[in-house]
């Protein structure tokens, strides 16, 4: 055999050799104890549950850059007035419900505790108008509420659903099949009509009252929150297209002067009849229903460790830096596993990477720790990113991004050593080889696919920062330990976080990165599964 292939065989075997020690060296720098440290901090009751845009979500932010400065890591980003910086500056933008309320003289009814609105609607100072009584609402060839009735410029009120005679064949349709006037969405063709004919508001009298009535409004009050839901463009409403109040028999008799049990009648004697109302009830009613603005100021926190001779790859290591905030009643979710878990973990790499550097073992491509926000409201920071990539994505090898890890679930309860690996396999197979080599090597957790399975009803490939690289075409793995009974609450707090099941998992990131960055060759991008 020729000599100096042997010879350069040993140096090679050698100097992977020597590389698996430093890896290994660098990584005993990650511990339980320094993973506390920063997440007695990040996950602090002073921070406020780092909602998006908040001022714990922006002290964060300033912890997070400074660890960074302090370790020697540059920043990846550039401010408004050209200097460097860690901040990668972005807006999200919010439409939200401001002062909404139905009046009756000096009686005021209040939103999602009174009633609902369907719809949009955005009436900024209150309005008044005279209230008239339509029956059902209706505007149909077989059947109408509107004969002989002007509703211009009046507020309109109508049961809910459509006339039935006592043998439950419905007037319009004449058998006992509802129409288009019945059921959930009823309220578009109906507002759709009166607001056509020229009237102001549309009131509903729903059909259920009491407590029914009360589980229906808390319902909609959830389903409400899309209309407050942040966006990463700015979004033009069309509101008063078409909406429609839904409010109980006892606030329309009040809006039409009359009584409860009156207004009942008159229902039945037009399903008694088949005829529309022989006479009108009338009133007055006031509305406002204010539609804010408001601009989030957010950023993500971008730190950059360049490379050496194959430094124009980067390796994008990830997690989200906001939580939910403050709930409704005032506690804080200090989200201590979603994502501070994640966010120390990065701090914790940086420091060994920096230190391997520091002792001439830098990596060999670049990396780019991002700590992102915006996850919580939508993936946003990370979607921000990767339309407006800091590095380019083409040369973006992989990102390998942590998303609560600190805690174990109910199928692992009497086996904490394990880590869900989500996404290893969709677009290189040589990342899933590494991953797995790394974990046989170092660390000898289970690694779970169980979540990578594009079956899971969970989805939860799609539902963290990750995501928005892999559908790039970057490959990924998120790093994952399960759902907990804290998941979004108030419980998540550091106390609860297992940081000795942590640093492990932490250790493997920092091994797989370690390989991704100093090996030959790049990986492939050699597969594409959902």
């Amino acid at each position: 055999m020729n000599k100096n292939l042997l010879a350069g065989m040993f140096l090679s075997i050698t100097t992977l050799a020597f590389a698996q020690d430093d890896a290994a060296k660098y990584a005993e720098s990650i511990t339980p104890a320094d993973l506390k440290k920063h997440l007695i901090i990040i996950a602090s009751d002073s921070l406020e549950g780092r909602d998006t845009g908040s001022p714990g979500q922006k002290k964060a932010a300033e912890y997070v850059s400074g660890f960074y400065k302090q370790y020697g890591l540059t920043p990846a980003a550039t401010a408004s007035d050209g200097s460097k910086s860690y901040l990668q500056k972005y807006n999200l933008y919010k439409r939200s419900w401001g002062e909404v309320y139905v009046k009756v003289g000096s009686k005021k009814y209040e939103f999602n505790k009174d009633f609902y609105l369907n719809g949009l609607l955005n009436v900024p100072q209150e309005s008044s108008s005279e209230a008239v009584l339509v029956g059902y609402g209706i505007d149909d060839p077989s059947y109408t509420d509107y004969n002989n009735l002007d509703v211009k410029g009046k507020a309109v009120v109508m049961f809910e659903g459509e006339p039935r005679s006592a043998d439950g064949k419905y007037l319009v349709s004449g058998t006992s099949e509802k129409t288009k006037w019945s059921g959930p969405v009823s309220w578009q063709a109906k507002a759709r009509v009166a607001l056509d004919r020229g009237a102001t508001y549309v009131f509903i009298i729903t059909e259920k009252t009491g407590e029914d009535l009360d589980k229906e409004i808390r319902q909609r009050a959830v389903m409400a929150r899309r209309f407050s839901a942040p966006t990463l463009k700015p979004v033009v409403e069309t509101p008063n297209s078409v909406a429609a109040f839904a409010v109980s028999p006892g606030i329309a008799a009040q809006i039409l002067n009359t009584s409860p049990n009156k207004l009942l009648k008159e229902r039945a004697s037009i399903d008694k009849s088949g005829k529309p109302l022989s006479k009108q009830m009338t009133g007055n009613v006031a509305v406002k229903a204010e539609r804010k603005s408001e601009t989030v100021e957010t950023e993500n926190v971008a730190a950059f460790m360049e490379g050496s001779d194959k430094k124009d790859e980067v390796l994008v290591i990830s997690a989200h830096l906001d939580h939910i905030g403050i709930s409704e009643n005032g506690e804080i979710n200090n989200g201590a596993d979603d994502d501070g878990s994640g966010t120390v973990s990065l701090l914790e790499i940086a420091e060994a990477f920096s230190k391997a550097k520091a002792e001439g073992k830098g990596p060999r491509r670049s990396i780019l720790f991002l700590n992102v926000t915006g996850e919580e409201k939508g993936l946003f920071g990370s979607e921000y990113y990767s339309e407006n990539p800091l590095l380019p994505l083409k040369n973006t090898i992989a990102d390998l991004n942590i998303d609560m890890i600190g805690r174990v679930d109910q199928a692992h309860a009497n086996d904490p050593k394990y880590v869900y690996l989500i996404g290893s396999d969709k677009l290189s197979s040589k990342l899933h080889a590494i991953s797995e080599e790394a974990n046989k090597k170092y660390i000898n957790y289970q690694l779970d696919y169980t979540f990578n399975d594009p079956k899971d009803p969970n989805r939860f490939y799609y539902r963290s920062d990750h995501y928005n690289f892999a559908k790039m075409g970057v490959p990924v793995i998120f790093y994952f330990t399960g759902v907990h009974e804290d998941y979004h609450k108030p419980g998540d707090d550091v106390e609860k976080i297992l940081f000795d099941k942590q640093a492990p998992i932490v250790k493997l990131v920092f091994h797989t990165a370690w390989e991704l960055v100093n090996r030959e060759e790049r990986i492939e991008v050699d597969s594409n599964k959902e």
